[in-house]
């Protein structure tokens, strides 16, 4: 995943003036305007590093130096130093918050994912592993790219990537058959087309209308069998994708992706990650 740099900047330096407020009260008072500072950003808990790109970018913009002793994706063992900091001693506290913010949720779900997809890789599975759009508002790209550096796949980043006829807009169209007949007729030739069923039998109706993707939803690994059997009798097994969604966890994924679907997404990846322990410790003054 990449933005340009000055983009980068933009959405983390919104993120940075929603916590400095009017300014950091406490620095102002205790510390002077001139004063330097030399600090390091140390891992304090074993996983997978990200967010070392959009914390040296945060940094940087602020005229702070940074020397980068870790790459994104990579696994370290605490205490490890990921990063070293230097520059104006107000500015370094004011920004540290955000920036072990950004980094350590960033670490703590590309640690997660790294871990799932493990767990998939030694039971022998190919099924992908990708995220949701249950994501924290406003750190859509941060939650996403972090699932990415954890080998886990983004799904749809933003609305207008692909199409995803879910159960309103089946409501609101009709039918199964009519939703994925007007997307047809309507979009362009780029944008594939998926659609989530709450039943086995609706899996096959998506079929045999053109659709590219079914998303099983909420479906028990006995319900997946189902579907399973009706698109392989129908003859559609293996021409569509199957994606499992919904009530699945690390402790029922390998059940999940033993039933043959080609993809398993998890909104835990990013919504109860547990960030990892990172701080910001001043070294010399």
């Amino acid at each position: 995943m990449f933005v340009p740099r000055k983009i980068l900047e933009d959405k983390l330096l919104k993120i940075l003036a929603e916590d400095v407020g009017q300014g950091d009260i406490t620095t102002a008072l205790l510390v002077p305007a001139d004063s330097t500072v030399e600090a390091e950003i140390i891992a304090k808990e074993a996983g997978v590093v990200a967010g070392i790109e959009e914390t040296k970018v945060l940094l940087e913009s602020l005229g702070l130096k940074t020397h980068v002793l870790v790459a994104d994706g990579e696994n370290v063992k605490p205490p490890k130093v990921l990063m070293k900091v230097s520059g104006n001693t107000r500015t370094t506290l004011a920004v540290e918050r955000t920036a072990l913010n950004i980094l350590s949720r960033m670490s703590g779900i590309a640690t997660k994912t790294r871990r799932l997809n493990e767990k998939l890789h030694k039971a022998g599975l190919k099924t992908k592993l990708a995220s949701t759009r249950k994501t924290a508002p406003g750190l859509l790209y941060f939650d996403k790219k972090a699932v990415w550096i954890g080998g886990g796949d983004t799904h749809r980043l933003h609305l207008d990537d692909m199409i995803l006829i879910k159960d309103n807009h089946i409501v609101v169209a009709g039918s199964i058959e009519k939703a994925i007949k007007k997307a047809k007729e309507c979009a362009s030739f780029s944008k594939r087309i998926e659609v989530e069923v709450t039943k086995a039998e609706d899996a096959l109706k998506a079929a045999k209308a053109g659709a590219d993707i079914i998303m099983l939803d909420n479906f028990s690994p006995k319900q997946i069998k189902k579907a399973n059997d009706l698109l392989k009798n129908a003859g559609f097994l293996g021409k569509v994708l199957l994606e499992a969604s919904g009530g699945i966890k690390e402790e029922n994924l390998i059940a999940y992706a033993s039933t043959g679907v080609d993809i398993v997404s998890l909104g835990e990846l990013t919504e109860n990650t547990k960030a990892l322990d990172i701080s910001l410790e001043v070294t010399k003054k």
